[in-house]
């Protein structure tokens, strides 16, 4: 079945085929609009992508021209523009949420009409990078959506006064853990779901999912028994962010299998946004930290007391935290790390990451690196392995560590919790929350000079890391080696320049 381009990708195209043959004959507009009959700016705007001219205005153009009736109306740019006629071809360019950064469509093809050769060569680039890098649409669409939360600092204050109204409207407004029952009676007598716990026995490659919705009427929402009950209660609040927020397009369950459009990730986020701070009132949650900020000392036990007192696990807290602290705080220098641990092993795989304000170290490396052993991330895994092969494991594993960037001035208090996941069996996670040490961070937090806790300094990945005698190392430093001897190849060159031009 033929791909339908979209109207405003074939104006493109035909735009930048009169362009091209216009070129090609030395035809100036002004030339061109006289043979055809039309007038110059009609041209212009035609070559714009503006305007896409009716049958006996292409006839006439392609008479002026001398090219094929047949040949004008054709898809393809030839091989000069190949890589920019595939990109319009295929409808990627309507993939891309480029409304969410104020950029229209139009802007973009109105790009391509100034330097089309150049703009072709810079999508080959970007397709070449994509294919090397096995970068796909969904990889983009999840991309487009960490820039837009880094963008407005993660903060959806619409969202955040729908709750509150949500809230009010069920008396749960000083409720700071509302029940897993309650929320589930809500969404069956509200929107007449049916709810059932599953072991996804028929499909076992299910099991690793929380949720999944089977559309219909009435809806069916089928919830993994192996979760918690709080965690059972944030999959009910997302539904029902879903139902309140008018949320139409969506997955079907909890992880992504197959991205099929932008709507999907950002009503996803949207819902579990919606979700988060049903679970984690920001009114309340705001108390809750200027009691734990204001402390003289750091205690691990006042954190977990608010985990406690929300009945929320530490990714739902920590993930709530990057929307509340740079609001409420002022806190918008800082990162969120998950990272996944097979229990007991030296596999540590970051696998979900967000930056506010800049790109804070650290962040994904690639496959084969070593993540430094020195984050405390990385130690209280191991802890919480050890732990757990003792049969000593109670509740989630939390530390502290002062983080300087080995050859850099950034330094940062790094927040983690670790702690088995709930339906993957022998698998832990530990989430990180990292805030940038600056004037606005020492006046919030009163125990940050605390010298009970720990400093380090840390790097990115064994591999980039130039500190001597690292007894915690597990890779020799062959980025960080490759490029001491490019800088010293460098300064040696510049030296050479300097020594000979001065000479003549």
């Amino acid at each position: 079945m033929p791909i339908q381009v979209q109207e405003e990708n074939l104006k493109a195209i035909f735009g930048l085929k009169l362009r091209q043959y216009r070129e090609a004959k030395g035809f100036s507009t002004q030339h061109l609009a006289k043979k055809a009959g039309v007038s110059a700016s009609y041209i212009n705007e035609i070559e714009k992508g503006k305007k896409y001219p009716k049958v006996d205005k292409i006839v006439a153009l392609a008479g002026a021209l001398g090219v094929e009736y047949e040949e004008m109306v054709s898809l393809k740019l030839g091989k000069q523009l190949g890589q920019l006629s595939d990109l319009l071809k295929s409808n990627a360019l309507h993939e891309i949420p480029l409304e969410l950064f104020g950029i229209k469509i139009s802007d973009l093809i109105g790009m391509m009409g100034d330097d089309p050769a150049r703009f072709s060569a810079l999508m080959h680039a970007l397709f070449e990078v994509a294919r090397n890098y096995d970068v796909r649409i969904e990889h983009l669409l999840l991309a487009s959506l960490r820039s837009y939360q880094e963008l407005n600092d993660n903060y959806m204050g619409d969202i955040e006064e729908q709750v509150q109204q949500f809230l009010s409207d069920q008396n749960w407004n000083n409720h700071p853990a509302i029940p897993y029952r309650e929320l589930k009676k809500l969404l069956e007598t509200a929107y007449e779901y049916e709810v059932m716990e599953s072991s996804f026995d028929e499909q076992p490659q299910l099991r690793a999912f929380r949720s999944v919705l089977v559309p219909g009427s009435p809806p069916k929402l089928y919830v993994n028994e192996g979760l918690k009950d709080t965690q059972k209660a944030f999959v009910m609040s997302r539904e029902l962010g879903y139902q309140k927020l008018n949320l139409e397009e969506r997955a079907l369950s909890s992880s992504w299998i197959n991205i099929e459009s932008f709507d999907q990730v950002f009503n996803n986020f949207k819902a579990s946004y919606f979700s988060g701070a049903v679970m984690l009132n920001s009114v309340l949650l705001v108390e809750k930290l200027n009691d734990f900020f204001s402390k003289e000392q750091w205690e691990p036990e006042s954190l977990q007391s608010i985990l406690d007192y929300f009945s929320t696990t530490p990714e739902t807290l920590i993930h709530r935290l990057t929307q509340i602290l740079p609001h409420h705080f002022g806190l918008d220098q800082l990162f969120f790390l998950r990272f996944h641990n097979p229990s007991g092993t030296q596999q540590f795989k970051l696998t979900k990451e967000l930056h506010l304000s800049q790109l804070h170290n650290p962040h994904r490396i690639n496959r084969n690196e070593h993540y430094c052993r020195r984050w405390v991330t990385i130690t209280i895994l191991q802890d919480l392995a050890e732990q757990l092969r003792e049969g000593t494991y109670r509740t989630p594993v939390i530390d502290i560590q002062k983080s300087r960037f080995h050859g850099t001035e950034n330094e940062y208090l790094c927040i983690s919790m670790a702690r088995p996941l709930a339906i993957s069996e022998g698998k832990n996670s530990c989430i990180t929350l990292g805030l940038l040490i600056d004037d606005k961070l020492k006046k919030a937090v009163n125990f940050l000079d605390d010298p009970n806790i720990p400093s380090r300094i840390v790097n990115e990945s064994c591999e980039r890391c130039g500190i001597q005698d690292c007894r915690e190392r597990v890779a020799e430093p062959k980025i960080y080696e490759s490029k001491k001897q490019e800088q010293s190849l460098e300064n040696e060159l510049q030296k050479f320049l300097q020594t000979h031009s001065s000479e003549s």
